[in-house]
C-alpha cells in the first residue's frame, strides 16, 4: 500500500521558497527591477536550465550566486518558482496572453512537464485567442523549439487558409523551417503556381541578405586578404565565394600572388594532377583550365612583370587561351600597342604607412578600467540604448588622479579634483573582481566651509559597477532625487569624505586612506539613485581613479 502526501509536501516547499534566511541564489529578472531568493539544490534537481547555470556561476563574496534573466518579467518567474518548488500554477484570473508567455519562459528554463502543459491548455481551451493572434503566435513558436503540438495547430489552419501567412506583411521574415513544414503538405489549398510564386518572394529576400552578408564579409577580405587566403581550409572555399573577391578591384594583394593562390584552390580541387608539374600531359592541363573557367577571366595578365611571367605564368601558360598569351607577350615588348584581349584595370593597393616604432610600451589608460568600459560609459553619458564600439568612443578619458600613484588619503582627492568638471570616478574592490564608480557632470568644489555638507542638483549623473569577472552585465543606476546627486563636503569633512553620489557610491575613510577600512559606501540610504549597485553596504578598496571626460574634436 502506497500512501501519498503530495499537497503537505508541496505546502512545505512553498513556506521554503518564502523562506529568506537561508538561501544561497538570487535571481535579478526585468532589467534587474526585482530579485528573486532560491535555493540551488532545488532549482539543480528541478531545471537542467538551473542545474548547467549554476555550475558556471562562481559564488560573490556572501557565498551567493547571482543569476540575471532581464528578459523574464517578475510576475511570469514569479509563477515558475512557485511550480519549482510547489508543483502550483494558479492560472485563475489570468490573461491568456500571459499563459502564452509562461509557456515560452518555462521551455526557456528547460519545465518540459509545465511547457507541455501550458501547450496543450492553449490549444484545447484558448483557440480563439490563437486564431486572433495569429501571425504572431505563428511566428512565435517557429522560431522557438519544443512546440510541434502549436506548430501543427498553426499549420493545419494555414493550410485551410493560406492567405493567413503567404499574404501578411511579414512573410518574408519566415523561417525556413516553416515554410518547408506547410510544403510538405499535401492539403495545402493553395494552385501550386501561386505556391511557386511565393516560395520564389521568399527566397529572393532570403538571397538578398545573403548578398549584403557577403559583402559585409568580402569588404573585410580585400582588406586584409590574409584572413582567407593564408588559412589552412582555404582551398576548401567555394567557388562562388573565390570569383567574389577576384572581381574586386580594391583586393590588396599583389597581382602575381593572387594568380599563384588561384593556381594552388585549382589544383587543390583536382587530387589525380600529378605533383610535379613536369609530369602533367595535356588532359591534366585541360582538367584544370576547366576548374578555374570562372576565374582566369577576372586576372589582371596586362599588369605583371616580366619575371613574373617567365617565372609564374609561362609555366601554366596551356590553361590561358592562345590569344591572350600572345597579347601577354606583345604587351611585355610594346605596351603602347593595342591588344585583342580585354584589358582590366590594375586593382587599387593601397599603402599603409605604419607609425614608427618605440622602445617603450604603450602605457594602457587605466589600471581599472578596459577600453570596452569606457565605451559603455561613454554610451551612458550620451544617454545611447546602444552601446559605443571601441573604435567609435566620442570621448577621451584624460587621468587626473591615481590611487596607487597620488595615494588615497580623502583630502588628495579634493586638492586634485578641485574644479574638474565632467568626471568619472572608478574603483577597485578589496577582494572581488568588482568595479564601481560614478559620473559626475559638475565641478568638484574644495572651498565649501559651511557646518553642513552641500548638495549639488544634477540630473544627468550616475553610478554603476561594470561587468568584469562574475558580474556579467553591468549596473546602471542613474539619479533619480536630482536634488541630492553629489555631495561637497566641507572643509572640515574633507580629511575622511571623498566623492560622494547620493549615499549609492561613496568612498570615505575614518583612517584618511580609503584602502584601510571598510567604509567606503554602497548601500544607497534614502534611494537619491535608482537602485544599489553592488549586494553589499559596505566595502574597501585596492585603487582608484579618476579621469576627465572630454569630446573628441
Amino acid at each position: 500500500m502506497s500512501l501519498n502526501f503530495f499537497e503537505k509536501l508541496s505546502q512545505n516547499f512553498i513556506e521554503l521558497l518564502n523562506d529568506k534566511d537561508d538561501y544561497n541564489v538570487i535571481i535579478q529578472v526585468k532589467n534587474k527591477e526585482k530579485s528573486f531568493t532560491a535555493h540551488s539544490n532545488v532549482l539543480k534537481f528541478r531545471s537542467s536550465y538551473f542545474s548547467k547555470e549554476l555550475e558556471n556561476i562562481q559564488p560573490n563574496e556572501n557565498n551567493i550566486k547571482i543569476i540575471t534573466k532581464s528578459n523574464i518579467s517578475a510576475q511570469i518567474f514569479d509563477f515558475i518558482l512557485k511550480y519549482i518548488y510547489g508543483g502550483i500554477v494558479n492560472l485563475e484570473n489570468v490573461e491568456t496572453r500571459f499563459i502564452f508567455d509562461l509557456m515560452l519562459a518555462a521551455n526557456e528554463f528547460e519545465l518540459v512537464e509545465l511547457s507541455k502543459k501550458l501547450e496543450i491548455i492553449l490549444i484545447e481551451d484558448k483557440a480563439s485567442w490563437l486564431k486572433t493572434h495569429f501571425s504572431f503566435v505563428y511566428h512565435i513558436v517557429f522560431n522557438k523549439e519544443n512546440f510541434k503540438n502549436l506548430e501543427n495547430f498553426c499549420n493545419n489552419i494555414v493550410v485551410k487558409y493560406p492567405n493567413l501567412i503567404f499574404d501578411s506583411s511579414d512573410f518574408t521574415s519566415l523561417p525556413e523551417s516553416s515554410l518547408v513544414s506547410l510544403l510538405k503538405r499535401d492539403d495545402l489549398q493553395m494552385k501550386e503556381i501561386k505556391i511557386w510564386d511565393y516560395v520564389i518572394k521568399w527566397g529572393k529576400l532570403f538571397l538578398s541578405k545573403i548578398k549584403l552578408l557577403e559583402n559585409f564579409c568580402n569588404n573585410i577580405v580585400v582588406k586584409y586578404p590574409n584572413l582567407i587566403f593564408d588559412s589552412s581550409d582555404f582551398t576548401s572555399l567555394p567557388e562562388s565565394s573565390l570569383v567574389s573577391l577576384l572581381k574586386r578591384d580594391d583586393l590588396q594583394m599583389k597581382e602575381i600572388k593572387i594568380w599563384d593562390y588561384v593556381i594552388k584552390w585549382g589544383v587543390a580541387q583536382n587530387t589525380t594532377l600529378p605533383t610535379n608539374l613536369k609530369e602533367w600531359t595535356k588532359d591534366n592541363f585541360l582538367t584544370l583550365k576547366a576548374t578555374l573557367k570562372q576565374c582566369l577571366p577576372l586576372i589582371r595578365y596586362f599588369h605583371f612583370s616580366v619575371d613574373e611571367v617567365l617565372d609564374s605564368i609561362k609555366p601554366y601558360k596551356k590553361i590561358i587561351d592562345k590569344q591572350l598569351w600572345e597579347d601577354i607577350n606583345q604587351h611585355l615588348v610594346a605596351p603602347k600597342r593595342p591588344v585583342e584581349s580585354i584589358i582590366l584595370p590594375a586593382r587599387s593597393v593601397f599603402v599603409t604607412k605604419l607609425p614608427s616604432r618605440t622602445n617603450e610600451p604603450k602605457e594602457p589608460f587605466s589600471t581599472i578600467i578596459s577600453e570596452d568600459h569606457a565605451a559603455e560609459i561613454s554610451s551612458w553619458i550620451d544617454r545611447k540604448t546602444i552601446t559605443y564600439s571601441t573604435t567609435n568612443i566620442p570621448y577621451k578619458f584624460e587621468l587626473v588622479l591615481r590611487g596607487t600613484k597620488e595615494g588615497f588619503a580623502p583630502q588628495t582627492f579634493w586638492n586634485i579634483c578641485h574644479g574638474h568638471a565632467r568626471t568619472v570616478v572608478v574603483a577597485k574592490v578589496k577582494g572581488t573582481d568588482e568595479i564601481v564608480g560614478g559620473y559626475n557632470p559638475l565641478a568638484w568644489d574644495n572651498t565649501y566651509n559651511g557646518e553642513a555638507n552641500d548638495w549639488m542638483k544634477t540630473k544627468d549623473s550616475f553610478i554603476f559597477s561594470l561587468k568584469n569577472g562574475n558580474l556579467r552585465n553591468s549596473i546602471l543606476s542613474r539619479v533619480i532625487e536630482t536634488e541630492h546627486a553629489i555631495r561637497h563636503s566641507s572643509i572640515m569633512e574633507q580629511k575622511f569624505q571623498g566623492p560622494y553620489f547620493g549615499y549609492g557610491f561613496c568612498l570615505y575613510s575614518n583612517y584618511s586612506n580609503f584602502t584601510l577600512d571598510s567604509t567606503n559606501i554602497s548601500h544607497n540610504y534614502s534611494d537619491y539613485y535608482e537602485k544599489r549597485i553592488r549586494p553589499s553596504n559596505y566595502f574597501s578598496i585596492n585603487n582608484y581613479e579618476v579621469f576627465k571626460v572630454v569630446r573628441k574634436s
